[in-house]
């Protein structure tokens, strides 16, 4: 049987994980530690109480774990055959701390669902309605003060890709001919930020959105167990960009900030809102955030101009926010 360590120490991990791999340089130190754990545990016993929100987007969401895919959450729209003729976009999603928990960004990901999308989180709804029963047991940590193994992979990801474009071309599947094989994107937060941006690499991913992350400098010790990334491999960025970063208190702020600055060959913007690191996922509907991401979507992967403002042009919405600072080069 597998071992899962209590959520509020999940949550925490998620928030530490960002100290050392997607913030200023190094590990959060004890007190830091501590604090976070005592807050997040309240925060996150009031967010698994609310329900799913009923979103936004023309068609009503639903998250599911569904056979064929084991060991993920899928987001869809609950009426596939509303959608008519159009064809639904995917975005695999990187789950905060690189946890098991495909729930944890659940009311985000039931918005960008009900625009017309599919998205897979890795893990099991640990959190939130519907959640599974646990053994809520902590696991050992690493060697030299390096934190627990993380409990998902960049390979879940492109596994739920794999399983996706499979499920189109299969006849009596929910999905047959209808997923957009160019409309594919990758997405995280935190830790899974920086999963997301070891799978945009992949040819068949046409854009990425990196929530609250960014890459460790380098020189700067490494304290994840299970997952490296390098400043160099923003050079395999092969497709437009968007960073969205939650303020000088987020404490990925100075490694994504530092990411925009080294990315020269792709498009790449960068959306700051001042929230802190847990971003806007468990405000109603994914609250601000994703709200930016939809339009995103829509811009990068169905050329819609109306979700194109948001981001190009003298007076474009972001450019004009009272609560946004928004950046972008190369567009």
């Amino acid at each position: 049987m597998r071992m899962l360590m209590p959520r509020h120490l999940l949550a925490s991990l998620s928030l530490v994980l960002a100290a050392g791999c997607a913030g200023g340089g190094g590990p959060a130190d004890t007190h830091d530690r501590n604090r976070t754990a005592a807050e997040e545990g309240p925060r996150e016993a009031a967010y698994n109480a609310v329900p799913d929100t009923p979103e936004t987007g023309r068609y009503p969401a639903v998250k599911e774990v569904m056979p064929g895919l084991p060991g993920h959450v899928v987001y869809r729209p609950a009426d596939i055959v509303a959608l008519g003729q159009r064809k639904l976009g995917v975005l695999l999603w990187g789950n905060g701390g690189c946890r098991a928990d495909g729930a944890s960004a659940r009311l985000h990901l039931l918005e960008i669902a009900s625009h017309g999308y599919v998205a897979i989180a890795p893990g099991g709804v640990r959190s939130g309605p519907g959640a599974e029963p646990q053994v809520e047991q902590p696991r050992s940590g690493g060697e030299g003060g390096a934190f627990p193994p993380v409990e998902t992979t960049p390979e879940d990801l492109l596994s739920a890709l794999d399983w996706i474009l499979a499920e189109d071309q299969r006849p009596g599947s929910l999905f047959h001919g209808r997923i957009d094989r160019q409309a594919v994107a990758v997405a995280g937060h935190s830790c899974g930020g920086l999963q997301a941006i070891k799978v945009a690499a992949d040819p068949r991913i046409a854009t990425a959105i990196i929530h609250n992350s960014g890459v460790l400098n380098p020189g700067t010790p490494n304290p994840i167990t299970g997952l490296s990334v390098s400043k160099s491999e923003l050079g395999a960025l092969h497709q437009p960009v968007l960073y969205v970063l939650g303020g000088e208190s987020d404490i990925a702020h100075p490694n994504g900030m530092d990411d925009f600055s080294r990315i020269a060959h792709v498009p790449v913007a960068l959306a700051d809102l001042d929230v802190g690191h847990g971003g806007t996922f468990q405000e109603p509907n994914g609250g601000r955030a994703a709200q930016v991401a939809v339009r995103w979507l829509d811009w990068q992967l169905r050329g819609d101009p109306e979700a194109a403002r948001w981001f190009v042009g003298a007076d474009c919405t972001l450019c004009t926010s009272s609560e946004w600072t928004y950046h972008a080069k190369g567009f």
